[in-house]
């Protein structure tokens, strides 16, 4: 008679690779700054008075994602919310003319937005924002500086303007431009008031002005948690 036996046979788990669980699991990003670099700067008011080796230097950092140097930044950065910050780029430009050998030089550029969680970086347009001519003074999300229009009958004009938004909240015509003999600057570090919100330019050679900033929205857009 033939006897029957149940036979064991262990179960094999098998770990197969979802990629919707891969997914629901974002990176992290490292996102920081690197030490401070004193770098040569010729600055548009230098004379041959007035280089010292103070008004001729940029400090300048690294600005890291994930252990890669992404940019060159110059100043102090600005915390927008508890995830992202603007901080200005230090842009590495070769001055030569034409036939001649590559003179590079280093100078402070525009304004950059760093997203800690996704690690992206935003270049930031501001309108009329000139590099040579403009200081931006942060608020919340909001920059004041002086710019210089390029449409219409132009001018220097005293600029609000908000992050994600293409337009300025604010932008008023306060002199002409250019001008035959610039100060530098041509504007002194705008002023914020938080209640009510507003805020004062001071032109160098001129008289002081307010602009209420009316609105409290905010453009802010802020990448999802995902890896990039």
């Amino acid at each position: 008679m033939q006897t029957l036996r149940l036979a064991v046979v262990p179960l094999l788990f098998l770990m197969i690779p979802c990629p919707m669980l891969r997914a629901a699991v974002p990176k992290v990003h490292t996102v920081m700054l690197g030490p401070v670099k004193r770098v040569p700067y010729t600055p548009p008011e230098a004379t041959p008075d007035n280089k010292s080796e103070e008004a001729t230097t940029l400090r300048i950092r690294g600005l890291f994602v994930d252990d890669k140097q992404k940019e060159w930044t110059v100043g102090e950065m600005h915390e927008v919310t508890d995830r992202s910050f603007v901080i200005r780029r230090a842009l590495h430009i070769n001055d030569a003319l034409p036939g001649e050998a590559a003179r590079w030089t280093w100078q402070p550029g525009p304004w950059l937005q760093v997203d800690r969680v996704t690690g992206h970086i935003l270049a930031l347009h501001l309108p009329a924002y000139d590099p040579d001519v403009s200081n931006a003074v942060w608020f919340r999300d909001y920059a004041a500086y002086c710019g210089v229009a390029t449409t219409g009958k132009g001018g220097l004009v005293a600029v609000v303007a908000e992050l994600g938004s293409r337009k300025a909240v604010v932008q008023k015509v306060i002199g002409p431009w250019p001008m035959v003999k610039p100060p530098h600057p041509v504007c002194a570090m705008a002023k914020w008031q938080r209640t009510p919100m507003r805020v004062t330019f001071d032109l160098t050679e001129g008289e002081s002005m307010t602009l209420d900033v009316l609105g409290s929205s905010s453009f802010i857009e802020e990448g999802e948690d995902s890896e990039q």
